[in-house]
């Protein structure tokens, strides 16, 4: 069996992106959350051996605990560290602390993440080198699949290259070309900007969904909404003040 790892920033610096929309507080709560709704899934994921959570906050830490993951305690340095190079410790420590002979990586703002979409992931990874989820609204990866764990860093901060784009460049480079792409939508929307937060909002009622915690805090705190700028465009927003 693999491992699962969800990495959570530190929740000071949560979400940085929002902040023209949500207090520092607020950001607090929405991490808290999308964290709880997250736990809600995995009870229902029984592929992994270990499902690891790496944080710096005891609220989180103390929530994995508490549901019957494990939390691991990152401890923050005077100098920031990259992306990368949280998850390559991570990565690590999964290795080195649980023998993981396989790893996922998946983040906590992925909302509409299901049961049935670790499970579908964890089989192809039985099967090739890496799975990748690509996110939805860039060229980002939402879901990281690695078997073996270190056959690939992770290159979620290349400061040119989207990260779908730098991994796959790196994997061919690497000569790596067992790599199966798992398309789905709910495993590759996440929460990263201003928009996401308001389709979130209404997909979460699309697919009946009121029942998260993610989907009160919206109703309770979110304060935009769009319209389309032109009749005929589906593409072009605009956002305004929630009536």
């Amino acid at each position: 069996m693999s491992s699962l790892l969800i990495p959570v920033a530190p929740i000071t610096t949560t979400k940085s992106r929002l902040r023209d929309c949500f207090s520092a507080e607020q950001l607090k709560d929405l991490t808290i959350a999308m964290f709880k709704d997250l736990i809600n899934t995995l009870a229902d994921v029984k592929c992994f051996k270990h499902k690891l959570v790496y944080c710096n906050a005891s609220e989180i830490i103390e929530l994995a605990e508490e549901n019957g993951l494990i939390g691991i305690k990152e401890h923050l340095k005077d100098k920031p560290k990259s992306f990368d190079d949280v998850i390559g410790e991570f990565n690590e420590i999964a290795i080195n602390r649980f023998s993981a002979k396989q790893t996922t990586i998946a983040f906590v703002d992925l909302i509409f993440v299901t049961a049935k979409n670790f499970h579908e992931i964890d089989t192809h990874l039985q099967k090739h080198k890496l799975v990748i989820c690509p996110a939805i609204h860039s060229a980002g990866i939402s879901i990281l699949s690695r078997n073996p764990p270190d056959i690939i860093s992770s290159f979620f901060s290349d400061p040119k290259i989207p990260s779908l784009v730098a991994l796959l460049n790196n994997a061919s480079k690497k000569s790596i070309n067992d790599i199966f792409i798992y398309d789905s939508f709910r495993a590759g929307f996440d929460v990263d900007l201003k928009q996401d937060l308001i389709l979130a909002y209404e997909y979460l009622k699309i697919f009946n969904l009121r029942d998260t915690q993610v989907y009160k805090f919206l109703k309770n705190n979110l304060k935009l909404s769009f319209n389309k700028k032109n009749a005929n465009d589906n593409r072009n927003f605009e956002m305004s003040e929630r009536s």
